[in-house]
């Protein structure tokens, strides 16, 4: 087992996708949020999801955020992703600046272009402009909080300047690691992607350390990394729950590439486990996953999701406690000398 991995900040990422309604999903996703609290994880974040109730329902991050913070008090609290070119930038920095101050600046904002192209359209966007509408917003985000001079000669109130320092580019591509480089802004990896065709057989760190690599390259003299690894992990205490949440969920993620267009996968369990970039098991077999993981190697937050396994959610507050009682220890994680980022 490959031991050098040595995890600083562990983080909870949501997915609203109980078979339920949407006041009931918030609410399981709270619940979440406050048992990673108990377990001493680091962060919880959430996804942004316009429209389409199978990919998690959530269209008001910072509304949700808002209530998730009244429900806790240390854990930090991340947007992973707002789709920026979709938004008001101002109204962003605004909502973010209000919400960071009721949270005590727990606030972390994760931003990108967005992966749900068809909801451009509604938004009066062209999904094409997408990178220059975020690249556009995401300038306009700095100048407000940095309390520089905005359109029309306002400024904004209030302000929480401290959150230019809690920025985070989400990317599947290499040369967007690098532009988050440049920025100083934190770099967001995905649980998974989409292999070339090329390289089919390529595993998720062949993928993500040459972006890795180009972030670090690119990032200011004296800037602290910031790499958020997202990993899909589900502990079970019996391995057959997890063998046996994942023939539900799995299939379900093959269904929508086929939708999408894509080339059907294999259809045998373990073969949709590699495809996905799935951890799952005990948590020594968990462990064993993960350090085979060169990518966590430089990465300073692993954050674990359970999609695409979906398991229930009693299933799931289990998981969070063998995250932190016995896996992200196994990787130089501690509760209570966790690394947490002070903001002045």
């Amino acid at each position: 087992m490959n031991m050098k991995t040595s995890i600083k900040r562990l983080g909870f990422f949501t997915r609203l996708l109980d078979e339920t309604d949407a006041a009931e999903r918030y609410r399981l996703a709270t619940a979440q949020i406050v048992q990673a609290e108990k377990s001493g994880f680091d962060s919880a974040w959430i996804a942004q999801h316009h429209f389409h109730e199978a990919e998690g329902g959530l269209p008001a991050p910072f509304v949700f955020l808002a209530h998730a913070a009244a429900a806790t008090s240390r854990i930090r609290l991340g947007t992973g992703i707002v789709t920026l070119p979709l938004e008001l930038p101002v109204r962003v920095a605004e909502d973010a600046a209000v919400l960071d101050l009721m949270s005590n600046k727990r606030l972390e904002v994760g931003i990108g272009p967005g992966g749900n192209l068809t909801a451009f359209t509604a938004f009066g966007r062209d999904a094409k402009d997408r990178h220059t509408l975020m690249n556009g917003n995401l300038e306009l985000m700095r100048t407000a909080w940095s309390g520089g001079t905005l359109p029309g000669g306002d400024r904004l109130y209030p302000n929480s300047p401290t959150l230019l320092q809690r920025i985070w580019q989400a990317t599947f591509t290499v040369e967007g690691a690098r532009r988050a480089g440049l920025a100083g802004d934190g770099l967001m990896l995905s649980r998974t992607q989409p292999r070339n065709p090329a390289q089919p057989n390529a595993t998720l760190a062949d993928i993500q350390n040459p972006m890795v690599d180009a972030y670090l390259e690119a990032l200011p003299k004296g800037v602290e990394p910031r790499i958020l690894a997202s990993r899909t992990v589900y502990i079970a205490d019996d391995p057959k729950d997890a063998m046996r949440f994942a023939r539900i969920g799995l299939p379900r993620m093959v269904e929508k590439r086929i939708l999408q267009g894509q080339a059907p996968t294999s259809s045998r369990i373990e073969d949709m486990v590699r495809e996905f970039d799935v951890h799952m098991g005990t948590a020594d077999e968990v462990i064993e996953s993960l350090s085979q993981d060169t990518t966590l190697v430089r990465s300073t937050d692993l954050t674990m999701q359970v999609h695409s396994i979906d398991p229930p959610h009693p299933y799931i507050l289990r998981s969070i406690e063998l995250m932190a009682e016995k896996v992200a220890p196994a990787f130089g994680w501690r509760r209570d000398t966790a690394t947490v980022r002070k903001v002045a």
